[in-house]
């Protein structure tokens, strides 16, 4: 339908918009091609251009037939000069002298005569058509990439993303448990779009979001414990996957001689859960000349649903934790949506 409605433009509103956006996109899919190093965008950009190319000569041709109309072909002429010949006239007698000249007459006739309707030699079209996608690509890019280099006025803060850990070497806990993730692909997971929406915040954005590739404490270093935080304006949201053998029952059993409050088991995504609350621990660190720190003490309240790393319990468990420095806490369908969304990106934990 479009292909008809473009055919329908005349020749001179079709053809310049047909260049004008095939330069725009030859630019755009060659800069994405050599920023993302993806070959079939260059393969797409390279025909747009060359599409360009094809329409640019054809309206350097027809500005040419435009300007300069051809003349009437030689053999048509060669009629119309002796279409006048046919018709009878008087022929003088010759004169024994004419025989002379013609010869000098008929060898100056081998050179170009040269008149004012003389055409001038015209550039490659070719030529011309390549400069003018140059000139269309140059325009193009200078529309596309001018905001990205120019200063901009907006003040508009972006989300935090998950900063990069590749290059920290990972603790030999994790080679021990293939099955493990490592802190920047809980990051990843948990640092979702909607993760403002599932606190019911929707109206906030991520203020820092890091992940670490933690060990478990009093351990030895031998239990691998990753860890993703993701921290908002009224709350903070925190993840962590310990690959123990502590099942979920016998985590309910200590919870007993714990401080944990408000426990209740259930079921999530088929795997045996608890949900539970608990103070955090707040602490100060002076950075002064005596290095010293404050005491520990209790922080606010956290809401915690712990979730085991497979279905038959086997060992392990993923932690959710949500708290606010207010005192406020979320839903708990909110840490049920959290942990339906982030479970999926931990491999359940295969049997030993």
């Amino acid at each position: 339908m479009l292909g008809f409605l473009i055919r329908l433009l005349p020749f001179w509103v079709r053809e310049p918009l047909l260049i004008a956006v095939g330069s725009v996109l030859g630019v755009r899919l060659l800069y994405l091609a050599v920023s993302d190093h993806e070959l079939v965008a260059a393969g797409l950009g390279a025909a747009f251009l060359l599409f360009t190319a094809i329409r640019v000569h054809t309206v350097v041709r027809a500005l040419r037939a435009r300007r300069n109309p051809s003349p009437t072909p030689s053999t048509d002429g060669a009629a119309v000069d002796a279409a006048p010949q046919l018709q009878p006239q008087p022929q003088p007698q010759p004169q024994p002298q004419a025989h002379a000249q013609p010869q000098p007459y008929a060898q100056a006739g081998t050179a170009p005569a040269i008149g004012p309707n003389t055409p001038e030699k015209e550039p490659n079209a070719w030529g011309q058509a390549f400069a003018a996608v140059a000139v269309f690509g140059a325009l193009a890019a200078a529309l596309w990439l001018g905001p990205r280099f120019a200063p901009s006025d907006d003040n508009t803060p972006q989300p935090a993303s998950c900063s990069s850990s590749e290059d920290k070497k990972l603790p030999k806990a994790y080679k021990q448990t293939p099955q493990s993730v490592t802190g920047e692909e809980l990051c990843k997971a948990l640092n979702r779009p909607d993760l403002a929406k599932l606190l019911g915040t929707p109206e906030e954005m991520a203020t820092s979001a890091s992940g670490t590739n933690d060990t478990a404490a009093l351990t030895d270093g031998k239990v691998a414990q990753p860890e993703a935080q993701v921290a908002f304006e009224t709350y903070t949201v925190n993840v962590s996957a310990t690959y123990n053998e502590l099942t979920t029952d016998q985590y309910v059993k200590l919870m007993k001689y714990g401080t944990e409050q408000d426990i209740k088991t259930l079921t999530v995504l088929g795997r045996p859960a608890v949900l539970y609350s608990d103070h955090t621990m707040k602490f100060e660190i002076n950075l002064g000349t005596g290095g010293s720190g404050g005491p520990v003490e209790q922080g606010p309240l956290a809401r915690n649903l712990s979730v085991a790393l497979d279905r038959k319990d086997r060992g392990g468990y993923c932690e959710i934790t949500v708290w606010s420095t207010s005192g406020a806490l979320p839903d708990d369908s909110a840490l049920l949506a959290i942990a339906e969304k982030v479970l999926p990106s931990i491999p359940e934990r295969s049997g030993r």
